[in-house]
């Protein structure tokens, strides 16, 4: 099956502006995104779809593929959505993997990719059990 993984990023975070383009140990936060997107085996390609030149050529800069997006976008999967709608290749699947997740494990990825192989499912998301209150609570 075809797959494809959209990363969302927009610059104009209302709570941290730029986060996208954030250093972390020195590579920008979506660099890193993207770089564990390219290890999940199961995606045929990976695309991040932004509403900024600033987040567009640094994607480009370190050798990753971008689409500019419109800003009116209310959500990431909008975004997403608009990608896919642009796009000439078609696909079977597509993941919208969160901008702000720099340490995703590429096998989480797969997981997901690997759950459309059963044609009972149509959509689906990864979630993890929260043990400790004091997470939920964590500001």
């Amino acid at each position: 099956m075809k797959t494809i993984g959209i990363i969302p990023a927009r610059y104009a975070s209302s709570r941290f502006p730029g986060k996208p383009l954030a250093d972390i140990l020195g590579k920008s936060m979506i660099q890193r995104v993207y770089e564990q997107c390219k290890k999940a085996n199961l995606l045929s390609e990976v695309i991040v779809a932004t509403d900024d030149n600033r987040i567009f050529n640094h994607v480009i800069s370190f050798g990753g593929e971008a689409l500019i997006t419109a800003t009116t976008h209310l959500s990431g999967t909008d975004r997403c959505n608009e990608v896919i709608q642009s796009l000439e290749t078609k696909y079977d699947i597509a993941i919208n993997i969160q901008g702000d997740e720099p340490f995703i494990n590429p096998e989480q990825i797969n997981q997901v990719a690997y759950l459309f192989r059963s044609p009972k499912i149509s959509i689906a998301t990864l979630a993890r059990k929260i043990e400790a209150l004091s997470l939920l609570t964590d500001v």
